[in-house]
């Protein structure tokens, strides 16, 4: 995938109104879902006037912004050059699967202790979407969207807000790493199966059983995405 050098053609982003939320958090927020839906692409660069006359702020917020995003990991700034959309290092990508696997595993045991019949319900159906979506189209940032919902409802079942924002962090830096994996043939529906497996031991309230295999699901995710960076190193 080429990245591209300039954000138009790439990101069709509108100036922001001024509503409830502060400035600054709305530009963030506007960024960093276009580095999550890759309009804004690993390696690209964000110049800052660019930001300025498509978003219709100042220097100033756009600079903010881009610091919270570099905190967060999604931005990487480099002396003399700015900031551009960051991509995992080898050795970040390895580091934040295991912590992945490990926090997705514990999200998973809350939900089994904490959900409601009814969200164990809409977990099920969430795996039923993913399964219906994979099926209709090869489009990796639709199946993405689609897998999404199953974090929603995982997250809402645990009940647990530094979980949520946990997982929410690390599913920001790993949002290339996932697209990686879910571009390989076949492996959509691999999710699929390993989702429906969590979801049976969801289902029979057996958290060491579906923490276990959530943990074997996120490693599965990593043998792609991880063999495709160690191919380009």
């Amino acid at each position: 995938m080429t990245t591209p050098n300039s954000l138009s053609g790439s990101w069709d982003a509108v100036p922001l109104g001024r509503v409830a939320a502060p400035l600054r958090e709305q530009v963030t927020d506007s960024i960093r879902q276009a580095i999550m839906d890759f309009s804004l692409q690993p390696g690209q660069r964000l110049v800052e006037r660019e930001l300025m006359e498509r978003l219709g702020v100042s220097r100033t917020t756009i600079r903010e912004a881009i610091r919270e995003l570099s905190a967060e990991g999604l931005v990487t700034v480099v002396p003399q050059k700015g900031a551009i959309v960051a991509a995992p290092s080898l050795e970040d990508a390895i580091d934040l699967y295991e912590v992945r696997a490990s926090l997705e595993s514990l999200v998973v045991q809350r939900f089994v202790e904490r959900a409601t019949d009814e969200q164990v319900e809409r977990l099920t159906g969430a795996v039923d979407y993913l399964e219906s979506v994979t099926t209709a189209t090869t489009a990796v940032r639709d199946v993405l969207r689609a897998k999404d919902r199953f974090y929603v409802v995982l997250i809402e079942g645990a009940r647990s807000a530094a979980l949520q924002q946990l997982l929410e962090s690390i599913q920001a830096r790993v949002q290339v790493l996932r697209a990686t994996s879910l571009s390989e043939s076949g492996r959509p529906l691999e999710v699929v199966r390993e989702l429906r497996a969590i979801v049976d031991a969801v289902r029979r309230r057996d958290a060491h059983a579906a923490s276990a295999l959530c943990a074997l699901h996120i490693r599965a995710a990593s043998v792609t995405a991880l063999a495709h960076l160690r191919a380009e190193a």
